[in-house]
């Protein structure tokens, strides 16, 4: 079997930037360990699948070592690929998922603007060695699905240099680092040793916990926000009540074929 693969840098206008992710077209599914496989061996921090759906797609996620709930970079990769490669001609796609829900993805200019469920963090117990493993002084420790951790400066954020092994040890698939940004309202960092990923370097789902926390923190709905990863990437952030809105752009690095 031959199937189609590309991939994308997403969230940033420039090869080697953004966030890397795979995409691979499917006619229906292959079995679920085949999939995992693929994306092990693509050892990207997602590789997307999807299928068709009338006029829709089914769309499902896979770090290096598992299958994941819900991804941002990789669901415009994907959009971007069908634009821009695979001759998708309406203005919008929608891309059905096994726990998100329905995720919409919009041309918006030189932009793609994914329309995403907000999932704000809340206040809870810090596990025990989760500040030790990811080092710095946070002001507040959150949690989403994720452990979304406050400090007081983009620096505070910059200067984190995790233990991964440690960190691998908490019961979270990943932990977000936020703080106000110097040059846009905010920037963060992820971290997911434990999926197979020790930094992310642009998470789109984070940004599900980041919009709503910064919109009520900043008293605004429209934001500008940076991931301040090695690679980086680069946000446009909407709140629009139990959803969030982030645009970005992506770029084509690679098309080719695997032999399964």
């Amino acid at each position: 079997m031959t199937i189609p693969i590309y991939q994308v840098d997403a969230f940033t206008e420039k090869l080697f930037g953004g966030n890397p992710a795979a995409i691979c077209p499917l006619d229906e599914w292959l079995p679920s360990p085949q999939m995992q496989k693929i994306a092990a061996e693509n050892n990207l921090a997602e590789t997307a699948f999807f299928i068709p759906l009338g006029n829709d797609y089914e769309l499902r996620w896979f770090t290096p070592e598992l299958e994941i709930d819900l991804c941002g970079h990789a669901t415009l990769a994907t959009a971007h690929a069908l634009f821009t490669i695979m001759g998708y001609e309406r203005e919008v796609i929608h891309f059905h998922t096994l726990k998100a829900g329905t995720l919409s993805v919009h041309r918006n200019g030189d932009k793609y603007m994914m329309d995403f469920p907000s999932r704000p963090p809340e206040a809870t117990v810090t596990p025990r060695g989760l500040i030790e493993a990811i080092g710095g002084n946070p002001v507040e420790v959150l949690r989403s699905r994720d452990y979304f951790l406050v400090y007081e400066t983009e620096s505070d954020v910059l200067a984190l240099e995790p233990d991964f092994f440690a960190l691998g040890k908490i019961d979270s698939i990943g932990v977000i680092a936020t703080a106000p940004g110097d040059n846009c309202d905010f920037v963060s960092r992820f971290f997911a040793p434990s999926a197979g990923i020790n930094e992310d370097p642009v998470t789109g789902s984070a940004h599900c916990n980041l919009i709503p926390y910064w919109a009520n923190r900043l008293g605004k709905e429209n934001m500008h926000a940076y991931q301040v990863s090695e690679r980086r990437g680069e946000l446009w952030c909407q709140l629009k009540g139990d959803r969030v809105l982030m645009s970005g752009r992506a770029v084509t690095y690679l098309k080719g074929e695997i032999f399964v």
